[in-house]
């Protein structure tokens, strides 16, 4: 039997390898602005060109390499961090393997200029698919200037899975965000297509936070600082009333380097407790020094996991650092002594009488009664100016006959012209739609005539032909309102209602560059944005329907929830955004309807093409067949 194994060739090799490191446009950034921070640059330039498909170019100002170091940086494994295994627990840069650049230079064409401080000339080398096609010497600035075009070109398949410029583009941001956070005393900038996007100079680690999120940010943060000889927790925690549901921005950093860590995380959310309502999250930002030698950060290719020697006992000195800082913000106001306005108490004497305080009240004053009645008394200048109540109500009793039909179980039935057609209700119940036919299936033909009753201010309880049908009223009017949000954004006749007051939304760059690329859908909804620039944006108007809702709110939470979908067809974009405002802008549980409001909820339900479900697949209606019913009375 021959032999069927065999060495794979160094270029499938770095493939491979760079499949595990290189996943996105971002994971490039990632790897290079960490070598330019490890290389001592006090300035980092980070340009990209169609979110980093085309082009991206990371220019920095640090040590630079020799001619020998540029060439022996492409190879695999080659780093200048680490010698021996000992050494990968006294770590204290951000790269150790050398894999980043021969992954990089594996999957893309890499162009290199670098030059060292104390030379005259530097080297430039291009690699295209780990070969090496030239190598000379240049004249260029002190640092190195790495420029990857044409990212995934020998590997289509790993280039076709990209995502949309948008999607890209806020990844992007998000490895920018994680490092500028951590490296307050450098200075980032970064462009898109020739567009400023960050532009963040040297400065503290609050500035840095605000400059990224936003300065609304800077009133709800709370400080937090705690050492030991284990670790030094420090950094930042946003006011209990700040929670959100999504989009809020939680980070830990270890030595210098971003990580993911729900233990820790569930540490300072349990520190929140009864303070939010459940479900809904806080923004912080945490920054621990440990020794390296307590940590683990090579256990994940990108860097992202690290293992801790004493987790228990760094869980409890978190949890008790966030709870200081959340007693002192809810600390007793302290009283102020300052002299200056106060009012002067006399001292107490103990010797002297103590008298009460004498209250004058005049025995023969009685408002009830005036000047010219029977036993008036007091003064007899009190008199009360009489009210012809009765008059008010004149005419009110006719006209509430006029306008309130007897009876209206369906909304078909309504009069023409009445309150069921021309819509009075904030939730749009009593708006017909223009497929109000009802499509009622065979099987659940309402009966004619049928009153609808509600049950604990959730289910519609109604009569149908093969028994009891009970409706979801929150979930009904969802899906409901979805429809008619798809019909409107298809239709891009999206019926806007202006505001009095413009209110303000800020979203950070990442969030912005999202609701950039779905602008369009916005404006078919129902929404009228403007751009202030600064990833701030106006709202002058808002779809009809949603009164009581917070337009700012209801903005960040479609942004994010197309952020978590990640989707790049546009279709799936667009029935997030209708999703998630029809969500908001539905009945609530607890809200008490009248026969008239169900009927036309039930009826509309009916119109829909799918009323047996939400959009996101949960059940609407449950039927008990009337012979269910009457089992349950056989005996």
């Amino acid at each position: 039997m021959s032999d069927i194994i065999h060495l794979l060739p160094d270029s499938v090799a770095n493939q491979i390898a760079a499949g595990e490191v290189i996943q996105r446009p971002a994971s490039v950034i990632k790897e290079l602005v960490e070598n330019a921070v490890d290389a001592g640059a006090k300035e980092i330039h980070v340009l990209v060109t169609d979110a980093g498909k085309t082009c991206i170019q990371v220019i920095d100002d640090g040590k630079g390499m020799s001619e020998t170091d540029a060439r022996l940086s492409f190879e695999r494994h080659a780093t200048s961090k680490i010698r021996e295994a000992a050494d990968l627990f006294a770590l204290h840069t951000m790269g150790f393997r050398g894999e980043a650049l021969a992954s990089i230079a594996a999957v893309a064409e890499v162009e290199l200029k670098t030059r060292l401080a104390d030379d005259e000339l530097g080297t430039r080398i291009v690699i295209a698919g780990s070969k090496v096609e030239s190598q000379e010497v240049v004249s260029c600035p002190k640092g190195s200037n790495f420029s990857i075009k044409n990212l995934f070109f020998n590997v289509p398949a790993r280039r076709k899975f990209l995502k949309a410029n948008s999607t890209e583009l806020s990844n992007i941001l998000v490895e920018f965000e994680r490092i500028a956070l951590v490296h307050p005393d450098l200075s980032f900038y970064l462009y898109s297509n020739d567009t400023v996007l960050f532009d963040l100079p040297e400065t503290t680690i609050r500035q840095r936070i605000i400059s990224v999120f936003g300065k609304k940010l800077n009133q709800q943060l709370l400080s937090v600082d705690v050492e030991t000889t284990m670790i030094k927790v420090s950094g930042f925690i946003t006011k209990p009333e700040t929670a959100r549901k999504k989009g809020a921005h939680q980070y830990f950093f270890v030595n210098g380097r971003y990580m993911r860590h729900p233990y820790f995380h569930k540490a300072v959310m349990d520190a929140y407790e009864h303070l939010i309502p459940v479900g809904e999250q806080i923004s912080y930002f945490i920054y621990f020094e440990v020794d390296p030698a307590n940590i683990d950060v090579n256990i994940h290719p990108t860097k992202t996991e690290i293992k801790f020697e004493n987790e228990q006992a760094i869980w409890q000195i978190l949890s008790a650092a966030v709870r200081e800082s959340l007693g002192k913000f809810n600390a007793v106001p302290s009283i102020d002594f300052d002299t200056e306005g106060m009012p002067d108490f006399p001292a107490f004497n103990e010797s002297g009488p103590i008298e009460p305080p004498k209250v004058h009240v005049d025995s023969n004053f009685n408002p009830f009664k005036t000047a010219s009645s029977p036993g008036g008394g007091g003064s007899g200048n009190y008199s009360r100016q009489k009210v012809d109540w009765e008059g008010l109500y004149d005419g009110l009793q006719k006209a509430s006959k006029m306008n309130v039909p007897e009876e209206m179980p369906f909304a078909e039935e309504a009069v023409e012209g009445s309150e069921s057609d021309l819509g009075a209700d904030s939730n749009g119940l009593l708006q017909k739609s223009q497929e109000s036919t009802p499509l009622y299936g065979s099987e659940s033909t309402l009966e004619k005539g049928a009153q609808h009753f509600q049950f604990k201010g959730r289910f519609i309880l109604t009569s149908v032909k093969s028994g009891l049908m009970l409706i979801d009223q929150h979930r009904a009017h969802t899906r409901v309102l979805f429809d008619q949000y798809m019909a409107q954004i298809r239709q891009k006749k999206g019926m806007a209602q202006g505001v009095l007051f413009p209110e303000i939304v800020e979203l950070p760059a990442s969030e912005a560059s999202v609701l950039e690329s779905i602008m369009d859908d916005f404006s078919a909804v129902g929404f009228e944005l403007t751009s202030l620039g600064g990833g701030s944006y106006a709202i002058n108007g808002v779809p009809s329907g949603i009164d009581g809702l917070n337009p700012v709110e209801l903005v960040r939470n479609m942004v994010h929830t197309a952020m978590e979908k990640g989707n790049d067809v546009k279709e799936e974009i667009q029935s997030t955004l209708a999703l998630t405002l029809a969500r908001a802008a539905s009945i609530v549980y607890g809200q008490v309807l009248t026969n008239e409001e169900m009927s036309n909820l039930v009826d509309r339900l009916f119109a829909c093409s799918t009323p047996n479900y939400t959009p996101d697949g949960l059940v609407v209606l449950s039927t008990m067949k009337e012979e269910d019913i009457e089992k349950l009375f056989s005996r």
